[in-house]
C-alpha cells in the first residue's frame, strides 16, 4: 500500500477523523466507480458508497493490513452493493434507470464511430444491469478491475472455484443478451465478450 495511504490508515485507526476524511478523498473516485458499475446508476452508487465508508469507519480498528486498504474497501463496497441491490430487488419498488451512455471523447473517432461505441456501451451496461448482483460483481471485478480469480474470491468471501463458475455463467448470460441470434455456444459469440 502506498506510504501515504498507510500513514492515513494508521492515523485514522488511532482516532484521527481528518486522516479518515483524507482517506475518503483519496479513494472516493475508485470506490464510486466500483459502486456505479455494480449498481448501474448514480443514485444507488452514491448510497452504496456512503454505506461503504460508514462500514469502513466503524470497522477500521479491525483492519489488520493483511491486504491493501483499497482492496479491503472494495470488498466492503461490493458487499454493500450486493446488500443494497438485494433489498431493492425484494422491495420491487423501482426499476433500474436507463443509463445515458458516455460517448467516447477521443478526437480521432468520427461521430458515426462515436455513436456506435455509445450504443455498444449502452447495450453492455443494460445487459450487465440485468445480471444478478453476485454475477455482476464477479464480471466487474474480473473484466473491469482485472482482478485474478483468487482476489475476486477473497473480495466476495467465496471460493476460487465459485468465482470461476459465477464468471463463466455471467459471461454466458451476457452473450445470450447481447448476441441472441448467434445461438448458444457459437464460436463467434464466445470471442465477442
Amino acid at each position: 500500500m502506498p506510504q501515504e495511504v498507510a500513514d492515513l490508515v494508521a492515523a485514522a485507526k488511532g482516532g484521527d477523523r481528518e486522516a479518515f476524511d483524507e482517506l475518503v478523498r483519496v479513494t472516493h473516485a475508485a470506490t464510486y466507480t466500483l459502486a456505479f458499475r455494480l449498481t448501474g446508476n448514480e443514485d444507488d452508487a452514491r448510497d452504496v458508497v456512503q454505506e461503504a465508508y460508514l462500514r469502513a469507519y466503524r470497522g477500521l480498528r479491525r483492519f489488520r493490513g493483511d491486504a491493501q486498504f483499497t482492496t479491503w474497501l472494495y470488498r466492503i463496497t461490493a458487499n454493500c452493493a450486493a446488500t443494497y441491490l438485494g433489498k431493492r430487488t425484494r422491495a420491487r419498488h423501482e426499476e433500474l434507470d436507463e443509463l445515458t451512455p458516455v460517448a467516447d471523447e477521443r478526437p480521432e473517432v468520427d461521430p458515426a464511430q462515436r455513436a456506435d461505441l455509445a450504443d455498444e456501451r449502452k447495450r453492455l451496461t443494460e445487459a450487465l444491469s440485468q445480471l444478478p448482483p453476485d454475477m455482476r460483481a464477479v464480471v466487474v471485478l474480473r473484466d473491469v478491475y482485472d482482478l485474478p480469480h483468487e482476489a475476486i474470491a477473497a473480495e466476495l468471501g467465496i471460493t476460487e472455484g465459485a468465482a470461476k463458475v459465477r464468471l463463466h455463467r455471467a459471461r454466458r448470460k451476457l452473450r445470450e443478451r447481447l448476441f441472441p441470434l448467434r445461438g448458444e455456444g457459437g464460436e463467434e459469440a464466445a470471442h465477442a465478450v
